[in-house]
């Protein structure tokens, strides 16, 4: 017979099986709370998972094709994918924030016989209508009902055989520097994130708590595996810092994944402090750079460890950073996890050294099958080792320093070449949020006839202070190398983020240009 724990131990399991033995072991534990108090109940969550895959069996759906899903988190949402993973079908998470166009570009790549939505994205996407069967989540106009089509109460699935190689999830890349590519992850590299879970805590008594969306790996890399423990996650729908603080207090919360800019947020509010946060366990951060001052900041001010992942969707290498085990190491992003192959390679492709800046590449087990459909797009992005080992390239440059700590410089395609010199746009934001008026700052490069690219700044001011562009641009210039000045400094409210933190430096870049050509 299996047991909970000779499955958590395994080298292989699957996401349904580990639900289903949770509900046995402990079946009136709360497994999923919204924000707004609705909730579910390990026996409640498994039998509607039950129900979600019967009626995609009933609909013809077979293991290996796709849905697709886009809305805000709900109960409902986590049951398709639950229930999708448990018929064997691929689950493909769609941002709602995406264009109308592009929603409809991804149902279609990615094959979906079935389109979850909810009213939000029905009324966005009118533009261009998804010709595939449209179910309602929140039981809205936007398609079928969800109750009305689940199968009844009762009914059980046929079971589902699932290699480690079958397609877990395709989830898209955000499309900010062009058309979406769907990254393909496998059963087998989701039950990996599932497999380190006890280490961190992952247990029956784990309350996590979600702020960002479900079709966000962000999201996913803490959600299955809180489950997989047998713990509570609360979802929210939206990010709000005060409602985050005051759901992390009553559901005496243990766990948490947020973005950089989300902690910044709520480390800003005057009455953080005030907050009860004692029971907190780990707090997690990944998906977007993680400023040092701000990470001593939050293990100043913030019960329990600060974990920061870095990586990409896509998989290959991970680099982890126990923050409070490594409170002088905080202007990096940690050593490669174990079992991980991070290397740094120049533009030729050849590996280079400690200290030596070259572009990230990584190697686990934990890696993405590829790009849904697109074979040259999954060629671009592998780096084949003298060793002749497949690598994912992240595009990401760095350096590790004398005790394997990976320190991230940029994005490569966001260095900037100003007079033959490389110049890192993190090393300029670095220092120019040292000034006491910046709450943030993003550089880019723009084109000039002097220097082929010159660094521009965008600055956005802290509330209540003042500064005018021109002091900022002083005040930086005078603490950087001559090669490295800012050409101009723009103020703004914000910068241009993604759903999951990123500064959208192509808009930056984009804004310079038409103001440029006023």
């Amino acid at each position: 017979m299996t047991t909970i724990a000779s499955m958590m131990s395994a080298d292989y399991g699957v996401m349904g099986d580990i639900l289903r033995l949770r509900t046995a072991e402990n079946p009136d534990h709360p497994a999923i709370i919204m924000e707004s108090g609705e909730a579910v109940t390990y026996r409640q969550f498994d039998a509607l998972v039950d129900r979600v895959a019967a009626a995609l069996q009933r609909d013809g759906i077979k293991p290996g094709e796709a849905v697709a899903v886009c809305a805000l988190s709900s109960i409902p949402y986590t049951a398709v994918f639950l229930g999708g993973l448990r018929a064997g079908v691929a689950v493909a998470p769609i941002a709602p924030s995406s264009t109308p166009e592009a929603i409809a570009g991804m149902v279609a790549d990615c094959g979906a016989k079935l389109y979850f939505l909810d009213a939000g994205v029905a009324e966005a996407q009118t533009p261009a209508p998804v010709p595939v069967r449209l179910i309602a989540l929140d039981g809205s106009g936007a398609g079928e009902a969800f109750d009305a089509w689940l199968a009844p109460e009762g009914a059980q699935p046929t079971l589902v055989e699932i290699a480690p190689e079958a397609a877990f999830n395709i989830i898209y890349s955000s499309g900010t520097t062009g058309t979406p590519k769907g990254i393909v992850q496998s059963h087998g590299m989701r039950w990996k994130h599932v497999f380190r879970g006890d280490a961190v805590g992952y247990g029956p008594t784990a309350v996590t708590l979600l702020s960002t969306p479900l079709y966000s790996n962000t999201t996913l890399v803490v959600f299955f595996p809180t489950l997989a423990g047998g713990g509570t996650v609360i979802l929210m729908k939206k990010f709000d810092a005060g409602r985050y603080l005051d759901l992390a207090q009553t559901h005496r919360m243990t766990h948490t994944m947020l973005v950089p800019v989300q902690y910044r947020r709520l480390m800003e509010r005057p009455d953080f402090d005030s907050y009860d946060l004692s029971t907190t366990h780990l707090k997690f951060c990944t998906s977007a750079p993680f400023a040092a001052h701000l990470k001593a900041d939050v293990l100043k001010r913030w019960p329990g460890g600060l974990v920061e992942y870095f990586g990409m969707t896509e998989g290959g290498g991970t680099c982890i950073l126990m923050a409070h085990e490594h409170p002088d190491k905080l202007h990096t992003v940690g050593r490669p996890a174990p079992g991980h192959d991070i290397r740094l390679i120049d533009e030729e492709g050849v590996q280079v050294g400690p200290g030596v800046v070259g572009e990230i590449v990584g190697r686990s087990a934990g890696m993405m099958n590829g790009y849904h459909g697109q074979p040259g797009k999954t060629a671009e992005a592998t780096w084949i080792s003298p060793e002749g080992e497949r690598f994912i390239r992240t595009g990401d440059v760095g350096r590790f320093d004398e005790d394997g700590f990976l320190t991230l410089m940029d994005r490569k395609k966001d260095m900037i070449i100003s007079g033959g010199f490389n110049i890192y746009p993190s090393d300029l934001e670095a220092e120019i949020v040292r000034h006491e008026a910046v709450a943030e700052a993003a550089v880019v490069g723009v084109p000039s006839d002097a220097w082929g690219e010159t660094p521009v700044a965008f600055v956005a001011l802290k509330a209540g202070t003042s500064a005018t562009a021109e002091e900022i641009r002083t005040f930086v210039n005078g603490r950087v190398g001559k090669t490295q000045r800012i050409a101009e400094v723009h103020l703004v409210d914000a910068l241009p983020r993604s759903h999951i933190g990123k500064v959208l430096k192509r808009e930056l870049r984009d804004s310079w240009q038409a103001q440029s050509k006023l």
